[in-house]
């Protein structure tokens, strides 16, 4: 049984404080989450998405689900399934220069790699994966800016479950391959969601980053999270920041929230601490 939470905001924080939505099987766990959610966004400035899933619990919390951010970086994961899903159409094993490009693609976030890509496989392959997958609100960049797509936490929410349970979509071994990649990002990019997570759970993360004259620094981080009796997934997309810095330490305080509650762990228990100098690739945009 499903069991919603929500909190009545005062009247003054109503206009500022976001209203994060949750369900959850377990007693107690969904306002527990949408407390914490809350007080992690509570005087952060910029647009923040948040969306959260844990099939042990069947618990779901949901922030501006809809809301459609520039993807930067975060497209390389559907760039990547795209092209096993494709491979699985016509029943052949990646190339080793396929598999390179992957892999440099993930674990670096190479822009050069995934540019060759996206050429390859073209929008319409693009767009029949999206349409495969259920993610109809994802809309690819024009023009090859593939860092313009324009994403949801919705639809990443959708691709991190196909990524991690058996559907007709990806098989498993393409679904394992991805996480193997998204297990072995470099540190420098282990950023964001991750933050938090204790030792007893395995991490998949990818990340990205983006600077425009409008909604100044987009930050984005998406990651899948699985053990200590836990199996879930969080995306978290966010605009408006002044630096990226400060979208990023946005997205951890919120990490660090979610996986205290879905993994509450005794005090000497050891939680993940990205690196204090975040990195990632920058990828190309029009200038105007």
């Amino acid at each position: 049984m499903l069991v919603p939470f929500a909190v009545a905001a005062t009247p003054a924080a109503a206009a500022t404080t976001p209203q994060v939505s949750c369900t959850s099987a377990k007693a107690g766990l969904a306002g527990k989450l949408q407390q914490h959610i809350t007080a992690a966004l509570a005087n952060r400035k910029g647009t923040v998405a948040v969306g959260l899933h844990d099939r042990s619990t069947n618990t779901t919390c949901t922030l501006r689900s809809t809301k459609a951010y520039d993807s930067a970086s975060i497209v390389k994961v559907t760039v990547l399934a795209t092209l096993l899903w494709d491979a699985k159409k016509h029943n052949r094993l990646l190339t080793q220069r396929e598999s390179d490009l992957a892999t440099a693609m993930i674990t670096k976030s190479d822009n050069a790699a995934t540019t060759k890509l996206w050429r390859q496989l073209g929008v319409s392959k693009v767009k029949g994966f999206l349409t495969a997958a259920g993610m109809t609100q994802t809309k690819p960049g024009a023009d090859g800016y593939w860092g313009l797509t324009q994403i949801t936490v919705r639809d990443e929410q959708r691709l991190l479950a196909l990524l991690t349970a058996r559907n007709s979509v990806l098989s498993d071994n393409s679904r394992a391959y991805t996480l193997k990649l998204m297990g072995k990002v470099i540190s420098s990019q282990r950023w964001g969601t991750p933050a938090g997570a204790p030792s007893s759970v395995s991490v998949h993360v990818k990340n990205g980053w983006l600077s425009r004259s409008t909604h100044g620094w987009r930050v984005h981080s998406v990651g899948t999270f699985k053990g200590g009796g836990r199996d879930y997934t969080i995306s978290i997309l966010t605009h408006g920041n002044s630096t990226m810095n400060y979208g990023v330490t946005t997205i951890q305080t919120v990490a660090r929230a979610i996986h205290k509650d879905l993994v509450p762990t005794t005090a000497s228990t050891r939680r993940y601490t990205p690196t204090s100098t975040p990195k990632e690739a920058f990828p190309a945009v029009p200038t105007a």
